[in-house]
């Protein structure tokens, strides 16, 4: 199928940036969120993004105008109908998500690819409750979404070879790098990435050493451009301890189990960048 029309649900800060390179990449782009406040911000979010790619030498004003020509915002789910294929980026929460879908299963053509930028809810929950678990797809990408070379694309027991080419074009037109996962909870990234958070969160917590010097030691000693407890601020440590938990649960497995120090943090609002302290303090900070 020749992809010409692609759905983004949700403009937040994932959404927002898989609207923009999907855009970027010569594709219209119809843009979903709740309200009319939300999808203000969201196309704020767009706007500033490609004035910083301006900016920077990465695309002419008129590119960036170019790009944002293509992606039209709306609140209405129904205005999606037209679409080849349609990437949800709303809130982790499987019954939303199923809502979403089932809404979408009514609207959207027989032929469209549903899929989920979900970095921890399994793909084959959500396919299952639509008409089309042949047409359904985990595409992750990364934050910042514009700027993050990699996309994995998950597959369930029921996804065709046709609804994986397809993700897989989208994922490369846009300029990404693909790796392919079968559908189990944190896929390959996350699925070796959270034990290693959550392995730097303890041995700060045990005083092995200060959260400078873990996250300097893992910089210099093994080449990383980010600190562990630097990537979980960024990150967010209340997305890392949902992860977390997830794959606990489904794995029981003790690597998975988050420590403490971690879901304490997250219960006095300590989630990082995002609200202004978490392992470091950014309250001062622009």
């Amino acid at each position: 199928m020749a992809l010409g029309t692609v759905g983004v649900v949700g403009c937040g800060l994932m959404g927002s940036g898989i609207a923009e390179i999907s855009a970027g990449a010569g594709l219209k782009t119809i843009v979903r969120e709740v309200t009319a406040d939300l999808l203000a911000k969201g196309k704020s979010r767009i706007e500033k993004s490609l004035q910083r790619a301006v900016e920077k030498g990465k695309a002419t004003a008129e590119v960036a105008q170019a790009t944002l020509s293509r992606i039209s915002f709306t609140t209405e789910l129904d205005a999606l109908a037209p679409c080849d294929l349609v990437v949800e980026a709303i809130v982790e929460n499987i019954a939303e998500k199923k809502k979403l879908f089932a809404h979408l299963d009514g609207v959207c053509g027989p032929a469209a690819v549903f899929s989920s930028n979900t970095s921890s809810i399994p793909i084959g929950d959500m396919a299952a409750g639509t008409k089309r678990p042949q047409s359904f797809v985990g595409l992750h990408f990364f934050n910042p979404v514009p700027v993050m070379k990699l996309v994995e694309v998950v597959r369930t027991l029921s996804t065709s070879d046709a609804a994986y080419e397809v993700a897989c074009d989208f994922a490369k037109r846009t300029g990404k790098t693909v790796v392919t996962a079968k559908d189990t909870p944190g896929f390959v990234v996350n699925l070796l990435l959270v034990p290693y958070l959550l392995d730097a969160v303890r041995a700060y917590e045990k005083g092995i050493a200060t959260k400078e010097d873990i996250d300097t030691g893992m910089k210099l000693g093994c080449g990383h451009p980010m600190g562990p407890l630097e990537l979980l601020d960024f990150v967010g440590n209340d997305t890392t301890l949902f992860i977390a938990d997830i794959m606990s649960h489904e794995f029981k497995d003790i690597r998975y189990a988050a420590p403490p120090l971690l879901r304490r943090m997250v219960a006095a609002g300590h989630n990082g960048r995002k609200s202004g302290r978490g392992f470091y303090d950014y309250s001062q900070k622009k």
